[in-house]
């Protein structure tokens, strides 16, 4: 099932149909995505999204980093409670959505380096950066 992670709609139905599904996306916001795939992320080495540092940072950049990934976890349990709920109520047994986006077969991921920093990858996650961009004549 091709889905997208952002409304995991489409996994909770592979999850019910046992099928393998492939996420294309851009990112979460909370970094699930590196979560569920069990790829290294950590604040002290990885600039966060709209932080303005680079990959080589001093120790209060590095702070800096730490503090701006705080809040997004709490936004993050807010925003997919709704669909947690919704997966544990369809699929009759509890369910997080870090359950759900580890049973992801493929991570086709649109990162490209202009904008993110090259970080490790696990064998699923796969790069398919300019996927939208027009070639110029």
């Amino acid at each position: 099932l091709f889905t997208d992670p952002v409304l995991p709609c489409g996994q909770i139905l592979a999850e019910h149909l046992s099928l393998p599904s492939i996420f294309h996306f851009r990112g979460t916001p909370c970094g699930l995505d590196f979560e569920a795939t069990q790829c290294p992320n950590p604040p002290s080495y990885v600039p966060r999204v709209f932080s303005d540092l680079t990959d080589r940072m001093n120790f209060f950049q590095r702070v800096k980093n730490l503090m701006l990934d705080f809040p997004f976890y709490f936004f993050c349990d807010f925003v997919f409670q709704s669909h947690a709920k919704l997966a544990s109520e369809f699929l009759q047994r509890d369910v997080t959505m870090l359950d759900l986006f580890r049973q992801a077969s493929i991570w086709l991921m649109r990162f490209d380096f202009v904008l993110d920093y090259p970080r490790p990858l696990m064998p699923n996650m796969i790069y398919v950066g300019g996927i939208n961009c027009a070639h110029k004549k």
